[in-house]
Parts: structure tokens; C-alpha cells; sequence
């Protein structure tokens, strides 16, 4: 690290304080370089003349065998790496579970970071709005208010949706009054048009597409500067990765689900002086400040991928490993619980039953008013219970359970409380029914079931069984345990060691799928994701239609009737050579056009280019069963045997797709599914670790890819 301006930087500074007594904006590094006047994207006008430049790393860089010269050719040379991938080595070279522990009770020694990177200031684009039909002059201020609006899609799922648009419109006028102020001409939110804001907006969308090469690589270049500036931090003398190290814009708030403040203003930070500058070894975080929507205080951290993350990480899957050793006495304890005539305890252990078997979390109380109506245990009501939801009567034992859970996710599952799941090994579902029931008993849909317990209450009950329990402790050893015991299950059905390294994926998917039922990791069927399957399935239609002719033409050859083989109609290379010239032209009109029209036009050629090799990839497709002249019985043969291969890939490809379209497999993946499970059950069925893991969740995971294939996830390894 060679210089002073490198980052970060190597002097502690003192904060400048604004007129206005300074930003709440606190850093807390060891060393803290001033990003008072930063801005997030600074221009390219505004070079920077030093930046982050490790020195190359050699024992992490990747080993390529020289290859000797032949009289074909010239030696092969190494691949030479960018900045950004030297830096990636450089993080990859520290295995922080071999390196010495800071003091105790801390979580660093030495720290330098660059702070924030702020957004660049808004930039009025003049375009005016209209109100009663008339445009209406607006200050940059409230054109940036007015513009935060039209950017919102009428038909998306906070204004096409008309219960959110009713929370959005009136959380956003309120705020855009106050910015307005009383005397301003506007009043009615009816009588508003964003119509040609919007209109400016989608067609500077358009102009952005008519970008070049050129300018695309010089974007990448400035945004790789802020990168290189802001995105890294030397902790105790090692690179660690920097999380988000964006300010976050202003904008129009959204919010998840139907959120009561969604469409209130969001307002930037000044970015013009620290509120305060910190030397706090025992924290992870490397700045803080206060957003205005919720009041909360918001954190800029290290990467998943970072020593911290990754110690928190191992210490959870551990700590959720000692239940193995604890779930049996904690069972016997809620189970004999659950007949108790103290209503308080009655309704502990029913709802320790809850959270172990369901995965509920705790839930507590919320105001309305201010955060979405989700719920957990504690908190649910009795509007969320539907006994016998299919009238079935007689000693019917289903409970339909619907409400909103984190994130505002729909939790809604019908709970057969007399099932053998529940019941077997004294299980005690039945009475589980009971309680509930009981617990319902003469309450109005408003009132709370579990009404004699609160969260402190269940937490401090949890913490009787094992220190630090908790639902997520739950929900963790639950997830792992499911997930191990469905692997395992596979692993010993007949056939297994038959099926290929693709087959074993969507075992495993299969097993991933059960972990994310049970936490209720739910997701949202997006248009795109609909459309997919669609295509998904009228290509499978077309390959099974391809077959049948492969097999007519089969015959065709045995008969002799080869002249009723068809071939090929479209001339493919013809096509090809059409399409590639409509891309070289749409190029040409990006690279000379310089006014806004010119933009536009280069970017409607380019988009129509892009359909031409739609359209011959099409072609390709529905001809290319076919020979541009009559074929060979071992050619149509050949291709036959292909052709089985492609339906029964596609096929299994559309129910994988088909079966997880509504669950969040990765959910469970990243936050709750020991990774050394899935590391040790790639290595004993000799399935790539890429196959089921990203590279970004292989990166965040380092520490768990060392594990022996046998390996288990038991009390034992809460002592590792």
C-alpha cells in the first residue's frame, strides 16, 4: 500500500463541523480517512491520482503450468489479472479461522476505511408539470419531489395495487405539500399531472441504451474508482470487503408489503461534516447515521463475505448444534407443559411447541401506524386461526393459520393438528389442537391468543433450557437437521449412486425445498418468472413435436420414401450474416448520434437488431431437427438419441423451475442451512460445490469448504 491518498487513509483527521452543527453521520474506524466533501460518483473530469494498488499477491494468484513452445505456436501466456481480481486473491489469501483472535471483548484492533460514498446532487431537468392542465414552475427541490413520483410505475405493485397506491399517493402529497409550503398554487393531488416528467424520464431510459462501448467502459471505470476508494478496508492489517458503502438516495419510500409509510420522502444526508468520529474496537460497524422515514439508525458494514461475518456465521451454526444435545430434555419439558392448569405455563410451553414444530418466530408488539402488521407467535390473533377450515366436522383437528409474517410475507398453511407427524413419539399435536382452541375460546378477532405471555417473557423462558436459545436458534437447528435427514434419506434410496451429478441437484434442491416450507420462505411469482415457464413449456411441446418427425423420417428412410423428408427452409447463414449487419448499423448510430433524436433513433435500431437474432434464434430452434439435404439413417438415429436427452433435461429442468416458482430456496441457503452439510454432501457424492452454491455464497462460506465428506452436524462440532 503505497501512498498516503491510497486507501485508507493513514492519518487521523478531525471532523469539520457545518454552520449547522454538522451531519449525524458517525465513523467509527481505528483510522478514518475524511469523506466530508466526497461525492458517491465523482466525475471522470475529476481524476483521481492515487488509488488502492496492493502489490501483487503471488502465493493466491491462480498457478498456470507453462506450456512449451511448439512449432504450431508460441508459448501460452498467463492471464493477466485487473485490479479488482487481484484484490479478490488478496482477500481469498486470509483464512481468518487460522489467524490469532483480537482481545477479548473485541472485534478489531487496527481499522482504516474511506467512509461513505455519497450520491452526486440532484441535477433539474426543467420539464414541468401540470396541474389543472397548466405547467407549473417548480423549485429543484420540489421538481426533485415531483420526479421521485413520476418515476413510480402506474401499473407496478405500489401504484397498480389499489390498496398500497392509497397509502403511497397520500403519505407522498403530504410530504410534497410541506415542500411546496401553504401558499403554493397546488393543493389536489387529482388535479396533479406527472405525465411529462414521466414521459422525460422513459425516454432518457432510452437514450441511456444508445450508449457505446466506449462510454459503457468508461462508467465501469468510475464506478471501479469509487469501488476502489470506498469499497475496501484494512482491519488489523488484512483487506476485508466493504458491504454498502453507498449512501442510499433520496427517493419516494416503499417499503415491503402494505406498509403505512410507503411513498413518504426520503431525504439525503448533507454529507458536509461527521457528526462524530469514533475508536470503538468492540463494534463491527464502520459508520452509522439516521434515516428519516423510521427514525432507525442505518449501518455501513463489511461484506458477507468478511472475517465478521464469518465468525457470526460459524458461532450461529454452533451455537444451534448444542440443541442436538438439548432438544430431547427441552421436549419432555414444553410436552409435559402443555397439560399444565397454570394458564401462563400452558401457553409457554404451547408456544415453545409452536416455534419448534412451525418455525414461527417469536413476534411482538408493533404500532400500526408506524411499521407493516406483521406477527409472530406472540402476537398472533385470533382473526389468524380458521378451525376446520373445509367443515369436515366430526374429530376434524385443522387449524388454516394466515398472517403476515416478516418481510410482510403471507404465512398461510393449514395445520392438521392429528396428523402422524405431530402425534408419533408422543408428539402431542392433539393436545397442542386443544390448547388453541382453548385459548380461542370467547375472544373477539382482535384479541391475542397467547394473552398471559409476552416476548420477554418466552425469550427468558428459552434461555432456561440452553444460554443464548432463541426461536432463530430454533428455526437454525430445525432447517440443518431437516435438511441432513432428507439428504441422508436420498442418499440411502435404491438407485442413488446411479443417477448423475444433475439428478443428485435436484435431490438436493428437493431437500432444500422441505427446509424452505418449514421457515415459511415464501416468494412472489414475478411476470418474468411466468413468461419463463411458459416458453419453458412451448419449447418442450416443440422438441416432443421434433421427435415424432425424427421418427417419420426414420421410417420414411426404411420405405424408401426419402423424398417426403423434409430439410431445412430457412437459409440460417443468410440470417445470421442479415442480423449481424442490423447490430454493426445500430452500433454505427450509437457511436456518431449526438443529439437526444439521434440517441433515440440509434437505440430503436439497436433494440430492433436484437428481435432480428430473437427471431433467428427461433428459426434455429423449429429447424433444427432438420438436414439442409436428406440425411442418413445413422444421422436421423444420432439425432433421435439426442433429441430423448433434450426432453428428458428440459422436462426435468420445467418441474425443478415448476416446483420452486413460489419458495425462496435461497433464503434457507444463506441464513439458516448449515453450509458444511451441503459442502460434506458435494464431497461424498462427487457433486461440484458450483452446482448448488454461487460463487458469492462460496465466497461468504470459505470457512466451511475444508469439512471431510462424513461430515455431521451434531452437539460435537459446538466445540470445534
Amino acid at each position: 500500500m503505497a501512498s498516503d491518498d491510497d486507501i485508507p487513509a493513514k492519518k487521523k483527521i478531525k471532523a469539520k463541523k457545518s454552520p449547522n452543527g454538522g451531519s449525524d453521520v458517525k465513523m467509527k474506524p481505528a483510522v478514518v480517512k475524511s469523506a466530508s466533501t466526497n461525492k458517491a460518483t465523482s466525475s471522470s473530469k475529476k481524476k483521481r491520482k492515487r488509488e488502492l494498488e496492493p502489490d501483487p499477491v503471488k502465493s493466491s494468484s491462480p498457478k498456470k503450468k507453462k506450456t512449451a513452445a511448439t512449432a504450431n505456436g508460441p508459448k501460452k501466456e498467463l492471464k493477466k489479472l485487473d485490479k479488482s481480481e487481484r484484490l479478490q486473491y488478496a482477500m481469498q489469501s486470509f483464512l481468518w479461522w487460522n489467524a490469532k483472535e483480537p482481545p477479548e471483548g473485541c472485534q478489531w484492533v487496527t481499522m482504516e476505511h474511506s467512509g461513505v460514498s455519497f450520491p452526486e446532487p440532484y441535477q433539474p431537468h426543467g420539464i414541468k408539470m401540470l396541474y389543472e392542465g397548466k405547467p407549473i414552475d417548480l423549485t429543484p427541490i420540489q421538481e426533485e419531489a415531483a420526479t421521485f413520483f413520476a418515476a413510480m410505475d402506474p401499473e407496478g405493485m405500489h401504484l397498480g395495487n389499489p390498496k398500497t397506491a392509497n397509502i403511497f399517493i397520500k403519505n407522498f402529497f403530504a410530504d410534497f405539500r410541506d415542500i411546496l409550503g401553504k401558499k403554493h398554487v397546488i393543493k389536489d393531488f387529482k388535479k396533479c399531472d406527472f405525465e411529462p416528467i414521466r414521459k422525460h424520464l422513459n425516454e432518457q431510459k432510452i437514450i441511456r441504451k444508445a450508449i457505446t462501448d466506449q462510454e459503457r467502459k468508461a462508467n465501469k471505470e468510475d464506478r471501479n474508482q469509487a469501488m476502489f476508494r470506498y469499497g475496501f478496508a484494512i482491519v488489523d492489517g488484512h483487506l476485508e470487503k466493504v458491504g454498502n458503502y453507498n449512501m442510499e438516495p433520496p427517493g419516494a419510500f416503499r417499503g415491503r408489503g402494505e406498509h403505512p409509510k410507503m411513498g413518504k420522502l426520503q431525504v439525503s444526508l448533507p454529507g458536509h461534516a461527521w457528526g462524530d468520529i469514533r475508536h470503538d474496537p468492540r463494534g463491527q460497524w464502520l459508520a452509522t447515521w439516521k434515516e428519516n422515514i423510521n427514525n432507525q439508525s442505518k449501518y455501513m458494514q463489511l461484506a458477507a463475505q468478511s472475517s465478521f461475518k464469518g465468525k457470526s456465521d460459524r458461532f450461529k451454526y454452533n451455537k444451534a448444534a448444542k440443541l442436538c444435545d438439548k432438544i430431547v430434555d427441552i421436549r419432555k419439558s414444553y410436552k409435559r407443559d402443555l397439560k399444565s392448569k397454570d394458564k401462563e405455563t400452558k401457553q409457554l410451553a404451547t408456544a415453545v411447541w409452536v416455534i419448534d414444530r412451525l418455525a414461527l418466530r417469536v413476534g411482538g408488539e408493533k404500532d400500526t401506524e408506524e411499521e407493516a402488521d406483521t406477527v409472530g407467535c406472540c402476537s398472533l390473533r385470533r382473526e389468524h386461526f380458521h378451525f376446520d377450515p373445509n367443515n369436515e366436522g366430526g374429530d376434524n383437528k385443522e387449524i388454516e393459520l394466515e398472517f403476515l409474517g416478516k418481510d410482510s410475507m403471507l404465512f398461510k398453511q393449514t395445520i392438521d393438528f392429528g396428523a402422524t407427524m405431530y402425534n408419533e413419539e408422543n408428539g402431542m399435536g392433539v393436545q397442542v389442537y386443544e390448547n388453541l382452541k382453548s385459548f380461542c375460546s370467547k375472544k373477539k378477532p382482535t384479541d391475542e391468543v397467547f394473552d398471559a405471555i409476552n416476548p420477554t417473557l418466552l425469550n427468558n423462558h428459552l434461555k432456561q433450557f440452553m444460554d443464548g436459545l432463541s426461536a432463530k436458534v430454533f428455526r437454525t437447528y430445525n432447517a440443518s437437521r431437516t435438511l441432513q435427514e432428507e439428504l441422508r434419506k436420498t442418499e440411502a434410496s435404491n438407485g442413488w449412486k446411479r443417477l448423475s451429478a444433475a439428478e443428485k441437484v435436484i435431490e438436493y434442491n428437493n431437500a432444500n425445498r422441505e427446509v424452505a416450507i418449514l421457515c415459511n420462505h415464501q416468494r412472489s411469482v414475478s411476470k418474468a418468472q411466468e413468461t419463463q415457464l411458459e416458453n419453458l413449456g412451448g419449447k418442450l411441446e416443440t422438441l416432443k413435436k421434433q421427435k415424432k418427425t425424427l421418427k417419420a423420417m426414420l421410417k420414411a428412410i426404411a420405405a424408401g420414401n426419402t423424398d417426403k423428408i423434409p430439410t431445412k427452409k430457412h437459409d440460417e447463414k443468410a440470417l445470421t450474416e442479415k442480423a449481424a449487419k442490423a447490430v454493426e448499423k445500430a452500433k454505427k448510430l450509437k457511436e456518431k448520434a449526438k443529439t437526444n433524436e439521434e440517441k433515440i433513433k440509434a437505440t430503436e435500431a439497436d433494440e430492433e437488431a436484437k428481435k432480428k437474432k430473437r427471431e433467428i434464434t427461433e428459426i434455429k430452434f423449429k429447424q433444427a431437427h432438420l438436414w439442409d439435404k436428406v440425411p442418413t439413417r445413422d444421422q436421423v438415429v444420432k439425432k433421435l438419441e439426442a433429441w430423448n436427452n433434450k426432453i428428458s433435461k428440459m422436462e426435468m429442468d420445467l418441474k425443478h423451475k415448476d416446483d420452486n416458482k413460489e419458495v425462496s430456496l435461497g433464503t434457507s441457503k444463506i441464513n439458516y442451512m448449515d453450509p458444511r452439510i451441503s459442502v460434506a454432501w458435494c464431497k461424498r457424492n462427487e457433486v461440484p460445490i458450483e452446482k448448488i452454491f454461487s460463487k458469492t455464497l462460496r465466497d461468504k462460506f470459505n470457512w466451511a469448504m475444508a469439512v471431510e465428506p462424513e461430515w455431521e452436524f451434531n452437539a460435537k462440532i459446538a466445540e470445534e
